[in-house]
């Protein structure tokens, strides 16, 4: 049973396609999550912003390794540093905790 994602895509500020991430992203459901960055061919960098992701498995993870390159910036729930850290991605792509509002 695949959990529940939502993928939004939008522009930045700056504008820098932005795919924008919520709910819970594992194995069940990446392939919304990568397809949405592979529709983007035309962007040379995406910024992810997961600051509404709740949870993530190594699927998603092999994900964000598969398309670092194209990865200006990741935005994450604070909740999930610990896991892009220990993981490595923030070795290989700008990974920054979300800030409260």
């Amino acid at each position: 049973m695949a959990t529940s994602v939502e993928v939004h895509t939008g522009r930045a500020d700056d504008g820098t396609l932005l795919l924008r991430v919520a709910g819970e992203l594992d194995l069940s459901n990446v392939e919304a999550f990568t397809e949405a960055i592979a529709a983007a061919r035309d962007s040379d960098a995406v910024v992810v912003d997961f600051s509404g992701i709740e949870y993530l498995d190594s699927g998603a993870i092999n994900a964000l390794f598969e398309h670092a390159g194209r990865i200006r910036r990741i935005v994450a729930n604070p909740i999930l540093m610990p896991v892009l850290t220990v993981s490595g991605l923030t070795q290989v792509a700008d990974v920054q905790a979300a800030h409260g509002d």
